[in-house]
């Protein structure tokens, strides 16, 4: 028979993974939408401008980090490894949309931007981990970097 507390620590790990993604989408969508609404973002079948799209992979990479830092913050135990583990389901999410949306059209914007949210997910995901790690002392979760 198995002890209750490994399967606590999965349900918190999957709570911390949950919360993660949740904020990071609520946030994202939320702000699409404000965007959108007051005119900033032109209409959904339509093209953005690459200034539109620059600030959005901006407020993407801060949302991404906010994420990755509550994932970390909920987490059991081994917090970069849960802010980390959200990096790479974005980067996954990020590759997906690149794949589905190269070459479909104009509205989907670019080529640089979905490549830059490519790129970007790894390291959202670990500043969000080492901010954590930094603010709470847990030097073990980031290395030796920021031990000294």
């Amino acid at each position: 028979m198995t002890s209750p507390q490994p399967q606590r620590a999965r349900g918190r790990t999957v709570g911390a993974i949950v919360g993660g993604l949740v904020l990071g989408l609520v946030l994202t969508l939320g702000t699409d939408a404000i965007l959108h609404a007051v005119g900033f973002f032109p209409p959904y079948d339509q093209v953005a401008s690459s200034g539109a799209l620059a600030v959005a992979t901006f407020y993407r990479f801060v949302y991404s980090v906010l994420g990755s830092y509550v994932g970390a913050r909920l987490a059991p135990n081994r917090p970069m490894w849960h802010a980390m583990f959200l990096g790479w389901l974005n980067l996954a999410a990020s590759l997906i949309g690149a794949v589905i949306t190269w070459n479909r059209g104009a509205q989907f914007g670019p080529h640089w931007y979905p490549i830059a949210l490519i790129v970007l997910a790894l390291p959202a995901a670990w500043i969000g981990g080492a901010v954590y790690a930094a603010r709470h002392r847990d030097f073990s979760a980031t290395g030796e970097f920021f031990a000294r």
